[in-house]
C-alpha cells in the first residue's frame, strides 16, 4: 500500500476525529459493512429496539452492547468506531468498511 492510499484511507475514516458526527459516520459504515442495510435489522441482532439503535447511530453514541456485537460477530472494534483507526482490522473488514464509507460520502 502506498503512502497516498494510506493517507486517503485515513481521511476517509476521519482518523482521530472523535466528534459525534464522525462516530456516527463510522458507526453507519460499520453496520453496513457487517451486512445490515437497515438499522432495524442490526437493532434486532443487538436485541435493541429500532428507535434505540437509530438514536445511537444518529447521535454517534454507540452502546457497549452495540460495540460488543460489532466486535464479536463482525470483527469491527471500538478503535475504528470511536477513533477511525483501521490498521488493526482484518483486510476483508477494512475493504468492506472503506466501501461503505466511500458510498455514503460525497
Amino acid at each position: 500500500m502506498t503512502s497516498s492510499s494510506i493517507e486517503s484511507r485515513e481521511k476517509l475514516t476521519l482518523l482521530g476525529d472523535t466528534s459525534p458526527e464522525a462516530i456516527s459516520i463510522r458507526l453507519r459504515a460499520a453496520r453496513e459493512a457487517a451486512g445490515y442495510a437497515q438499522q432495524k435489522d442490526f437493532a434486532a441482532e443487538a436485541g435493541l429496539s429500532a428507535t434505540t439503535y437509530n438514536s445511537q447511530e444518529k447521535r454517534g453514541a454507540p452502546s457497549i452492547t452495540v460495540m460488543k456485537i460489532l466486535y464479536r460477530q463482525h470483527r469491527i472494534d471500538f478503535n475504528f468506531v470511536l477513533h477511525g483507526d483501521f490498521a488493526q482490522l482484518p483486510g476483508d473488514v477494512q475493504e468492506r468498511l472503506f466501501g461503505a464509507l466511500s458510498s455514503s460520502r460525497p
